[in-house]
């Protein structure tokens, strides 16, 4: 066997070994990719690596290039990779390019790159191209697994635990008053049908940790006051926004709600979020010393890699989402005494991996539903206007709800909950394959998400920046 073949294989049994994060959760049958690799002849298995070898030289060139632009422009480098995956994927020059967008690797310059320098038969371009776009989505999941295992070991879990109120607090606002307005608006300003209308008002609820996160962390905000409150409400946003897709989705599969299935979510979420931090900083002096007796190299990085991806598996089999697991592992290590030396570690596992999650997530973007020259986008456009108004102002507001924390940012608090990212995706993806929502308003919640997303990481940064000004002024009048 090749070893390529042994990576594909390799990365076939994770990606098929169990459910994904969200789709897992509701019996809606997604367009779903079956289990590609074998379909792939054995000759053409080199073949997928070499698809996958271009691809990650296209998302490293892009995600740098955006990157190191935005940087420049004094902008979080976070939204160049955004924008380079938009640009090269589907919405401009589809370079890398995925089969749920409807394509089947014909019009993929990396397919075509692959056909001129190698002698790929025809036949097998299309189940390549599924191969190795499903080993990049793995390394995608795997990319945003890390980024939030980094981001766990930079926050500082007894200041999570004491803006714990306020952080609830901001979630609780944050889906309630989003869901809310965008509902009612939709029934009593556009006459859409109930559930229709519930279901874009669930979309309006998402917080996408990763994006939010990664702008924190570049701005040095993580483990503000401001930063924690954000970080905590987006993953009880996290675990909130899973229930109500949940609710929803069983409200569109059968006109009913599956309360059982509420309530055994609600219950693991909080029994996997209390018991593992819990039992993880009892078990801390057991991992130390488990360390301190390895001999080899990297045993810290591996050993704390090993606790993230079990933790984040529990998560998963539990059906919730891995990236809950792997931010669980991080503030659990946190508070080991090798916290500094495993942050140092770990960047470069997250230089490497985070990037692909952006540039994909970019990638996936099809902005040509904002485009008002296309007559069948124009109905989408005009609710998507109402939309993405709701979400900014249903976010925002969330910052007044934050209590007794004198002359803290509720303006940064606000928009660091704007993002929707990936998750707003997952909710257009369940309606739109339960048959739910229609095609203009299905258009509607995907341009709301392009445009929250891409809004809020550099008004994040000028809330903060404007806030660190006047705090300056104010000292100076002081003296």
């Amino acid at each position: 066997m090749y070893p390529a073949e042994l990576l594909v294989n390799l990365l076939h049994s994770v990606a098929f070994s169990g459910s994904s994060d969200w789709f897992s959760l509701f019996p809606i049958q997604l367009p779903s990719i079956q289990p590609l690799f074998a379909t792939v002849a054995a000759t053409d298995t080199p073949l997928v690596l070499a698809g996958m070898l271009l691809s990650l030289v296209v998302i490293y060139v892009s995600s740098k290039i955006g990157g190191e632009l935005c940087d420049r422009i004094n902008l979080p480098p976070v939204l160049g990779e955004l924008v380079a995956g938009v640009v090269v994927g589907i919405s401009a020059f589809d370079i890398l390019v995925f089969p749920g967008t409807g394509e089947d690797g014909s019009g993929s310059l990396i397919m075509t790159l692959l056909k001129l320098t190698s002698t790929i038969s025809p036949e097998a371009v299309t189940s390549i191209f599924e191969a190795q776009s499903e080993v990049i989505s793995v390394l995608a999941e795997l990319g945003v697994i890390i980024l939030l295992f980094e981001i766990g070991l930079e926050s500082d879990l007894k200041e999570l635990l004491r803006v714990g109120p306020q952080a609830t607090l901001v979630a609780v606002v944050g889906v309630a008053v989003p869901f809310a307005l965008g509902t009612t608006g939709l029934i009593l300003l556009f006459h859409t049908p109930l559930i229709p209308a519930i279901f874009a008002g669930a979309a309006l609820t998402a917080t996408s940790i990763g994006i939010t996160a990664k702008v924190l962390a570049e701005i040095q905000q993580l483990t503000s006051r401001e930063g924690q409150i954000i970080i905590g409400a987006a993953v009880l946003d996290d675990v909130l926004g899973i229930i109500v897709l949940a609710v929803v989705a069983s409200l569109a599969r059968e006109g009913t709600v599956e309360i059982g299935k509420v309530v055994y979510l609600i219950v693991s979420a909080a029994t996997f979020l209390v018991g593992a931090i819990w039992v993880g900083r009892l078990l801390i002096p057991v991992f130390e010393s488990v360390v301190e007796g390895m001999k080899t190299r990297g045993q810290l990085l591996i050993s704390a890699l090993v606790f993230a991806f079990t933790l984040a598996y529990i998560a998963n089999v539990i059906q919730l989402e891995a990236i809950l697991g792997s931010f669980a592992a991080g503030l659990i290590l946190a508070e080991s005494q090798r916290r500094r030396e495993l942050e140092e570690q770990i960047i470069p596992i997250a230089d490497m991996f985070v990037p692909i999650f952006f540039i994909v997530v970019g990638a996936r973007t099809d902005v040509s539903v904002l485009n008002p020259f296309v007559p069948e986008n124009r109905e989408g456009l005009i609710v998507a206007s109402f939309l993405v108004v709701v979400a900014i102002l249903g976010k925002v507001v969330t910052g007044l709800a934050v209590f007794g924390q004198p002359g803290i940012n509720r303006l940064a608090i606000g928009i660091g909950m704007i993002p929707r990212g990936e998750v707003g995706l997952v909710f257009a993806a369940v309606g739109s394959a339960s048959g739910v929502i229609s095609k203009s308003l299905n258009a509607a919640i995907v341009a709301m998400v392009i445009l929250t997303t891409f809004v809020a990481p550099p008004f994040l940064r000028l809330a903060f920046t404007t806030s660190s000004a006047t705090a300056e002024i104010s000292e100076e009048k002081a003296e």
